[in-house]
């Protein structure tokens, strides 16, 4: 069964890279927590300098499996009128043979839109470089010296740029940003090296959102959503909900899915929509310290041959001296 997993992902990434249609980006459950990664308007949002980092192991017992990472550090550079943001992140996502890793500066520009100052429309581009890395080592190929596998590792170096918009109130916020926003270019959805070709993110598109609900003076809501759109791909949904207890401990879960908004000509009939149910837990350590934790349950075809994905994450702020945050930071 090992080696049959084993040769069942390899023959997917082979079909992938031949085929070429798209793929998703870097996927979180915590998505909530790790803004950044999803959109360059959320940079400054906290009002303090935050570090985040995250990491998820996908598909646990399936050789080759994604193993995703992001490391994010964002603030403020102006803490008397708050208007611009900056934040860096890294991040690297293998899958198999291939990896990405990327990195990008984010600059926020923020627009104070009431006196009291509890809402905010941000406008945030960032611009960085992914290195898309091929590892010929890691196939078994069943023809040997078959010419379509590299004999060594091949990689490529590109430009990207990613924009963003963002709003929000102390109890509310939504969001929409374009990532990939080079790849759409003719030519670029596919990394050449010589006789090689190594398939890369194309253009997406996220829209998440979210509310803050009272419930009892140490119980509140918070119900979320992202949508992901490559424009090739399916369309894919995660829904979220938590409840805060305390303001200390966010208990959480998470259902993701595909969703037909039109018609795609270019994808295959009886698709699958279910993929996966998550199980979230947060722990506010301290105003300055999380930590989380979630589960996923695939409920796709391939939870007979996984036990599940396991996601970590950690985020630490530090106040400046002039330091002054308004209303709690609850996304």
């Amino acid at each position: 069964m090992r080696d049959l997993k084993k040769y069942g992902l390899v023959s997917l990434l082979v079909l992938g890279m031949s085929s070429a249609y798209a793929q998703q980006t870097i996927q979180f459950s915590q998505y909530v927590f790790n803004g950044l990664a999803v959109n360059p308007a959320y940079a400054g949002y906290k009002e303090e300098w935050t570090a985040n980092f995250s990491f998820r192991s996908q598909w646990v017992g399936i050789d080759g499996a994604p193993r995703t990472g992001t490391a994010s550090f964002d603030g403020l550079t102006d803490q008397e009128g708050k208007k611009m943001g900056l934040g860096f992140i890294a991040s690297t996502d293998r899958l198999g043979p291939q990896n990405t890793s990327a990195f990008y500066v984010n600059y926020a520009y923020r627009l104070q839109l009431d006196a009291e100052d509890t809402k905010r429309l941000s406008f945030g581009i960032g611009a960085g470089a992914t290195q898309y890395n091929l590892d010929g080592s890691k196939f078994i190929s069943t023809d040997p010296g078959d010419g379509v596998i590299p004999l060594g590792n091949e990689s490529k170096l590109r430009p990207d740029v990613r924009v963003g918009v963002y709003f929000y109130t102390p109890k509310f916020y939504i969001g929409a940003s374009v990532l990939d926003l080079l790849s759409g270019l003719r030519g670029n959805d596919i990394a050449t090296e010589g006789d090689y070709k190594v398939l890369r993110q194309v253009r997406h598109l996220y829209v998440t959102g979210g509310v803050m609900i009272p419930l009892t003076e140490s119980l509140d809501l918070k119900p979320s959503f992202m949508l992901k759109e490559d424009f090739k791909g399916p369309t894919n949904l995660d829904l979220n909900a938590y409840l805060l207890i305390s303001k200390v401990v966010w208990l959480g879960a998470s259902y993701r899915t595909g969703v037909a908004l039109w018609d795609k000509k270019n994808l295959q009939n009886g698709l699958s929509h279910s993929d996966a149910i998550a199980g979230i837990v947060e722990l506010q350590m301290s105003n300055r310290f999380r930590l989380g934790y979630s589960y996923d349950y695939t409920t796709s075809k391939l939870s007979s041959y996984q036990s599940g994905s396991h996601e970590f994450s950690l985020s630490m702020s530090f106040p400046g001296k002039k330091a002054r945050v308004l209303s709690p930071r609850y996304f």
